[in-house]
C-alpha cells in the first residue's frame, strides 16, 4: 500500500498543476520594432520543459522561420533564479528542470515584417499575431492563457478575444484560441455595429483614401449573408482589421476575426473597392470553412511542421467562389462586375499552362513548397483559382442535374453540420455527402477534374445557367510569340515564355532581353513591336542573355486582341434564367433589362 501511494504520489508531480499560461509583451522601443515578452508557465515536475514559436502561421501554408527574431531568451524559477537551457532545432528552446517549479521565460522580438502579417511593430502601432510573438509548450497547449499588454499610452487595443482585466488585458480558453486571434493595437479608429444581434468591430490603421460610411454600410450587408449558405452563425462577435498602409497588401483569416492589408490609395476606385470588399467576403467565409470546419491534415495544427491536405483547393478556392454569391445577393457587387471577375479568372486558368499538368489534390498537397514564377505557371496551378473553378463546375453541376434545388453551397453547410472542428473532414466525407445529397457517385468526376488535371467546357458550362463565354466581335487576330515583357530601358525584358509557344521553342526564355525584331529595334511593348507582322511569318529576334548578343529564328503565332469575356445571353430560355437564379441569387440579367 505504501508503494502504491508513493507512485501515485511521483505521477502527481510528474502531471502539470493545470493554471493559466501568463503572456506579457512591453513595447517601450516601438521605432526599433522591438518587443519584451514574458511568459509564465505553471508548476510541473517534468525532467525538462520545450517551448516553441511557431515556424508558420495560421492562414498562410508555408514555413516562415518566425524564430529568427528571438534574442536574450532567458528562464527563470518561481524563485526568480536561472534555469539551464539548450536551444534544440530551429524553433525550440528546452529548458532543463531539477525540481518541480513554475517556469518563467523572457526574450526579445524583433517585429517588423508587415507584409507577413505575423508580427509588426512601429511608432503608430503593433500588429500581434500569436504565432510571431508568443512561445507556447505542448505540455500546457490546453491551459487557459491571458495576455497583458504595455504599451504607449494613446493607443488603443482590439482583438476576437475577449478582454480580461483591461483595455490592453485579454483572455482566451487555450493556446490555440491565442494564435488564431491576433490583436491590432495603436493609433487607430474603431467603429462598431451590431446586426442579428450579433456585435461587429472595424478597427482600421492608417490614414487613405478609403471611404468609412461605404465600408460599413457595405460590411453591415455582408455579414447578413452567412445563412446563403450555413445553418447558423459560429460567433457572437466579430472583427474587422484593416491596416491601410504601403509595401503590404493581402489577408488572413482568423477565428472570429480578419486582417486585410491594401496599399493606402488602393479604396477609392471602384475596382479597387470591390478587391477590397471581395476579401472581405473572402476572410468572412473562412469562419465557416477552414474556422468552423476544414480538411484532415489541418486539425489540429501542427505549428512547428508542414501540414498537409489534398483538399486545400476546397479551403481556400471554395471560400475565393463564393465571394461572388454572398456579394452579389447583398447587392454589393453587380451581376455585371461579376461576370467581368469571372472573365479575369477563367482567362487566367487559360493562359496557365501548368493547368494541364498538375491536379487539384497534387497543388493541395505541394502549397507548401510551390513558388510563384514562370516555371510554376507552366508547370503548376494554385489552390485559390483551380479550387474556384472547380468549384464552380461542380455547383452547376448539382444545380442542373437538381432542377435547381441541390448547390454547391449544400455541401459546405453539410461539411459544417457533420465535420465541425476539432474532427477534420476528406475526400470520402465529400464524396459521402456528394452522393447523399444527390443518390449519385461522384467518384468519377472527382478522379477526372480533382484528381487529375480538370479539362473544363466553360463556354457549355456557362451556358447552363444562360450565360456566353465568347470572344467580342470586334477582336482583331496578331501576331503572337507566346510570351510576356516588360520595358527594360532600350529592351523588352521577357517575364513569362508560354510553354510550348513560339518564343519557348526557339529557345527564349525569361529575363532574356530582346533588343531587335528582323534587325528592327523593339518599342515600348511587345504588342507595338509585333503590330507590322502577321500570324505565320518567320522572324529573327536578336536578344541579351548573360551580356552576351544573341540571335534566334522563330515563327509568330496567332493571337487575339481581346480575351473571350462572360456575359449574359439575352436569348436565355426561361430554364436558363431559373437556373441561373437558383445559382447566383437574382434575376437574370435579361429579365432585368425587360423590367
Amino acid at each position: 500500500m505504501k508503494k502504491l501511494l508513493t507512485l501515485s504520489l511521483l505521477a502527481a508531480c510528474a502531471t502539470p498543476v493545470f493554471a493559466d499560461v501568463n503572456y506579457s509583451l512591453s513595447i517601450s522601443q516601438p521605432e526599433h520594432h522591438l518587443g519584451d515578452v514574458q511568459v509564465e508557465f505553471p508548476k510541473t515536475a517534468q525532467a525538462h520543459l520545450d517551448v516553441k514559436l511557431p515556424a508558420w502561421r495560421t492562414g498562410r501554408y508555408e514555413i516562415l522561420n518566425l524564430a529568427n527574431g528571438v534574442r536574450y531568451f532567458a528562464a527563470k524559477n518561481e524563485q526568480g533564479e536561472p534555469l539551464q537551457w539548450e536551444k534544440v532545432d530551429h524553433s525550440t528552446w528546452r529548458i532543463h528542470l531539477t525540481e518541480p517549479t513554475q517556469v518563467n521565460i523572457d526574450y526579445q522580438v524583433y517585429a517588423n515584417e508587415l507584409g507577413k502579417r505575423a508580427r509588426h511593430i512601429d511608432d503608430s502601432h503593433a500588429f500581434i499575431d500569436a504565432s510571431g510573438f508568443f512561445m507556447f509548450s505542448e505540455s500546457f497547449r490546453q491551459e487557459p492563457v491571458t495576455v497583458n499588454l504595455q504599451v504607449p499610452k494613446a493607443w488603443r487595443s482590439v482583438s476576437g478575444m475577449d478582454n480580461a482585466k483591461g483595455k490592453h488585458s485579454f483572455k482566451a480558453a487555450d493556446y490555440d484560441v491565442l494564435v488564431d486571434s491576433p490583436i491590432e493595437t495603436g493609433v487607430n479608429q474603431l467603429h462598431t455595429f451590431s446586426v442579428d444581434g450579433r456585435e461587429y468591430e472595424l478597427v482600421i490603421w492608417g490614414e487613405g483614401n478609403y471611404d468609412v460610411a461605404l465600408m460599413l454600410t457595405d460590411l453591415k450587408k455582408l455579414v447578413t449573408t452567412g445563412d446563403v449558405i450555413w445553418h447558423d452563425y459560429p460567433y457572437q462577435r466579430y472583427v474587422f482589421m484593416v491596416h491601410a498602409t504601403s509595401g503590404a497588401g493581402g489577408a488572413t483569416e482568423h477565428l472570429n476575426s480578419t486582417i486585410i492589408q491594401r496599399p493606402r490609395d488602393r479604396f477609392a476606385k471602384r475596382e479597387d473597392y470591390l478587391a477590397f470588399i471581395s476579401t472581405a467576403a473572402h476572410e468572412f467565409i473562412h469562419t465557416w470553412n477552414v474556422k468552423a470546419y476544414r480538411p484532415q491534415g489541418l486539425t489540429p495544427y501542427d505549428y512547428t511542421n508542414m501540414n498537409y491536405s489534398k483538399l486545400l483547393w476546397i479551403a481556400e478556392g471554395s471560400t475565393s467562389y463564393f465571394e461572388d454569391h454572398l456579394l452579389v445577393r447583398a447587392g454589393i457587387q453587380t451581376t455585371d462586375e461579376l461576370f467581368n471577375g469571372m472573365t479575369k479568372s477563367i482567362n487566367r486558368h487559360l493562359l496557365t499552362p501548368g493547368r494541364e499538368v498538375q491536379s487539384a489534390s497534387e497543388t493541395s498537397f505541394d502549397k507548401w513548397i510551390n513558388q510563384g514564377g514562370d516555371h510554376a505557371r507552366n508547370y503548376s496551378t494554385n489552390i485559390y483559382s483551380e479550387g474556384s473553378l472547380l468549384s464552380l463546375a461542380l455547383d452547376i453541376d448539382l444545380l442542373e442535374k437538381s432542377e435547381g434545388n441541390i448547390s454547391y453551397r449544400d455541401v459546405h453547410n453539410a461539411l459544417y453540420k457533420l465535420h465541425k472542428l476539432p474532427a477534420g473532414f476528406n475526400e470520402h466525407d465529400v464524396l459521402t455527402i456528394l452522393q447523399q445529397l444527390t443518390g449519385r457517385d461522384y467518384s468519377q468526376w472527382w478522379q477526372a477534374n480533382v484528381a487529375s488535371p480538370a479539362q473544363l467546357d466553360f463556354a457549355a458550362l456557362l451556358n447552363k445557367v444562360g450565360l456566353k463565354f465568347v470572344r467580342p466581335d470586334t477582336a482583331k487576330t496578331v501576331a503572337s510569340i507566346g510570351a510576356q515583357a516588360k520595358n527594360s530601358g532600350e529592351l523588352l525584358a521577357l517575364t513569362h515564355v508560354r510553354r510550348d509557344g513560339a518564343a519557348w521553342q526557339a529557345g527564349l526564355t525569361t529575363k532574356d532581353k530582346l533588343v531587335a525584331i528582323n534587325k528592327q529595334h523593339v518599342g515600348n511593348s511587345l504588342t507595338d513591336s509585333l503590330d507590322m507582322y502577321k500570324p505565320g511569318d518567320t522572324v529573327v529576334i536578336d536578344y541579351i542573355r548573360r551580356d552576351a548578343l544573341a540571335s534566334t529564328e522563330l515563327v509568330l503565332a496567332a493571337d487575339f486582341d481581346k480575351p473571350k469575356k462572360v456575359q449574359a445571353n439575352m436569348d436565355a430560355t426561361a430554364a436558363q434564367k431559373a437556373l441561373f437564379k437558383a445559382w447566383i441569387g437574382v434575376e437574370h440579367p435579361a429579365d432585368v433589362k425587360q423590367d
